[in-house]
């Protein structure tokens, strides 16, 4: 699993990175992509998601009185988290209506579900104390405007941790996809240097905590054994998997 030519390409992770010439018919859209994921989304081995919530759940303390916005929330992964750890209100928001469906089978979210997209978000200003973006990123066409957004409904001093592939590993060859069927599926993205996504975020009122790159390890291993490729598992652990970063929310009269 490390995007070289032998690479293996049916461990199906949120990023599951297939050569190239895996695809001859080249990636399909996200909207179609995830139509067609969301029903096996949940159940397949993901080591980029674990790796992930390794690092990221030990932030999330002191939610008691927090709002919290799960962007891009997917089946609600994080939502469901926030909820369970006692947030004083969350809301999941997302593009597909496909994987809202499966969302909203989970009790303790359902009712706080919105479709819409991260560069238009439907909510009133300075409404949320910390908001989560996972593996969002490289479908965000205009990350800008996204983080305009992020930054206009989320209060000063608010958190926002935002997650993605490891732009090395796009490099090498790491793409978003999995199995339909027997058939590997590539959806498209797009990468940016973690230079640009800082940036990005720190033009739009944020300031940059921290930014951290994440490789997979001992804790992912099992998965890998779990999808029987345990032989990849230590070409994999060969590069940074994940890019996370902790963004905070500046005041208006500090931006730039």
């Amino acid at each position: 699993m490390n995007g070289a030519p032998d690479v293996e390409p049916d461990l199906q992770t949120e990023n599951n990175h297939d050569s190239p010439s895996a695809h001859s018919s080249g990636p399909v859209s996200f909207a179609e992509g995830y139509e067609r994921w969301a029903s096996t989304y949940d159940g397949a081995p993901n080591p980029l998601l674990a790796c992930e919530e390794r690092y990221v759940a030990p932030l999330l303390t002191e939610l008691g009185e927090k709002s919290v916005l799960d962007l891009a929330c997917g089946t609600g992964r994080w939502l469901e988290r926030v909820t369970a750890l006692g947030c004083s209100s969350g809301v999941g928001l997302d593009c597909s209506s496909a994987m809202l469906r499966v969302a909203a089978g989970k009790n303790g979210i359902r009712r706080r579900l919105v479709r819409a997209t991260c560069e238009c978000l439907p909510f009133p200003d300075a409404g949320f104390d910390l908001a989560i973006c996972s593996f969002a990123l490289g479908h965000i066409a205009d990350l800008g405007s996204a983080a305009h957004e992020i930054a206009r409904v989320t209060r000063t001093g608010a958190d926002v941790l935002v997650s993605d592939l490891h732009p090395a590993a796009y490099a090498q060859g790491w793409r978003v996809g999995f199995r339909d069927g027997e058939a590997p599926v590539q959806i498209e993205m797009w990468s940016r240097p973690v230079d640009e996504i800082v940036q990005t975020f720190c033009s739009n009122g944020f300031e940059c905590r921290s930014r951290a790159s994440l490789w997979l390890g001992a804790p992912e291993e099992a998965l890998f054994a779990q999808a029987g490729k345990l032989d990849s598992f230590a070409d994999a652990c060969q590069l940074p998997a994940v890019l996370v970063c902790q963004f905070r929310r500046r005041p208006v009269e500090a931006y730039p």
